[in-house]
This record gives C-alpha cells, structure tokens and sequence, in this order.
C-alpha cells in the first residue's frame, strides 16, 4: 500500500515552483448557487459567511445593507435575517448608531481563543481516533489528497474549503454532539483568521505536513498521537495569526473589499 508521505509528495512542489497567491475565486450569485434545503436568509448567511472568511469583508467593516443586497441580488429581510445569525455566531457585532459591523478581534481575544480551540481540537481527535468507522476514514483521505491537488494548484479558498472539511470531519466522527455544538461556535470566529494563516508559503507548506501526521494519525487508531499533533497544528496556526496581526496583515483597513464577482468576470 502506498505511504501516505510517499503519494502527498507528488504532489507538493518546490517553494519557488509555483507562485504563492490569495486570490479568491469568484462567488456565483446567490440563487445560481444555493444549497437545497436551506430558506433564503440562510442561504445569504452562508455567502456573507464566505466573504468575511476571505476577507471580502474586512474586519470592523461596515455592512453596507444597499451595497449587499445589490451584489448578492436580494431584499434587504433576508440580508438583515442573515446578520442576526452572523451575529449570534459571534462573526458580526449589531453596534448603536452603526449597525453591523464586521467583527475585529484583539491580540488577547485570538490568543485566548485559539487556545480554547486547540483543546477542542485535541480532545476531538483522541475520541474520533476511537470511534471513526472506515467509511468515515476513507471520506476523510479522499478530502485529504483533494486538498493536496489544491495545494499544488495554490487555490487558496478550495485549499481552505477542504481543509475545514477535514477538521470538521474529525469532530463530527467523535460522536459528541456537546462538543460538536461548542466545537462550530468557536471555530466561526476563528474562520477568516484559520484562511489567512496560510498566505505564507513556508506556513503553509508546515501545515500540509502537519496534515499529514493527522491522517496518518487517525489511520492508525492513534487517540494520543492525533490528540498532540491536532494541538500543535492550532497552536502553530495561533502563532502564525499573532505574527500577521503585529505586522498589520491579519486584519483589513475596516471596509468592504472590491466587489462580488458573477461568473464569467476576470479575477
């Protein structure tokens, strides 16, 4: 059987083979691309979602109601609908005089943060690396080696998709709806800073391996050794962010970035 090490360095290049690049892929309107089941506001809560990930939305920027609902081509009730849940996940703040605001986050709230993020991190892959079935596993390789391609290609937001996937899927094979449910609260505020972590290519191609310790990890029914190397990968991510936000990268200039794009238009 091929070694997991072996297959995952075909497909990493040199650092200086292929430009390192943040662009971010365009968004398709709203009702091009919602997903089933899911009401309108919701829908438009998963695309603002994106954009504040991405940076779209820069923190402390102010959402502009008119602005948004012309670019994600909805009313203004299930925009306003949308903003009620970002800021229950604690990704938006509703301010007096201001409306909402996108939320910016303190040097201490991402050391504290991230510090509980770790913990639960951890204490996710200890139980899922008891309790994953092998359906469960072989999801999470397939994730794994789709995030690799997109490594290669340096598509950033598809290399940031799955990556959340993987995590999320670890949490998910624990089995414990408690901490599932505190696992997505924490995680939200943490998102766009988790996608920024990786604009560094040396960054970034640490954590690609640190991914591969996981797999190889979570393969191995080893709940201590995933626990560890899950803790490290946050921890590792936490100093990373802390360095972006000393220098002035981590968070934006507090407005709305460039426009939402529809298909066909250039990046």
């Amino acid at each position: 059987m091929l070694d997991c090490h072996l297959f995952s360095d075909l497909f990493r290049p040199p650092l200086t083979a292929l430009p390192m690049t943040a662009d971010i892929i365009p968004l398709n309107a709203i009702h091009a691309t919602a997903s089933a089941g899911l009401t309108l506001h919701a829908q438009v809560a998963q695309q603002l979602r994106q954009m504040l990930v991405e940076n779209r939305i820069a923190p402390g920027a102010k959402l502009n109601e008119r602005e948004l609902c012309a670019l994600l081509k909805v009313s203004r009730t299930p925009l306003r609908e949308a903003i009620k849940m970002l800021a229950a996940e604690g990704l938006v703040d509703l301010l007096p005089n201001r409306g909402a605001v996108a939320v910016s986050l303190s040097e201490n709230d991402v050391f504290n943060t991230f510090e509980v993020m770790a913990g639960l991190e951890s204490l996710s892959g200890s139980l899922a690396a008891q309790r994953i079935t092998d359906a469960e596993l072989n999801e999470v390789k397939a994730k794994h080696f789709e995030m690799l391609a997109a490594y290669t290609r340096r598509d950033l937001p598809g290399y940031y998709r799955l990556n959340a996937q993987i995590h999320a899927a670890i949490n998910l094979a624990a089995k414990n709806p408690v901490l599932a449910a505190t696992y997505a609260q924490v995680n939200a505020r943490l998102q766009a800073l988790r996608f920024r972590s990786n604009q560094d290519e040396e960054k970034w191609q640490s954590a690609v391996q640190e991914h591969e310790q996981m797999l190889l990890a979570l393969a191995r029914r080893d709940s201590v050794g995933l626990a560890a190397i899950l803790h490290a990968h946050l921890l590792h991510k936490r100093d990373t962010v802390l360095a972006l936000l000393r220098q002035g990268q981590g968070q934006g200039q507090g407005q709305v970035k460039g426009q939402l794009k529809t298909p066909g238009t250039s990046p």
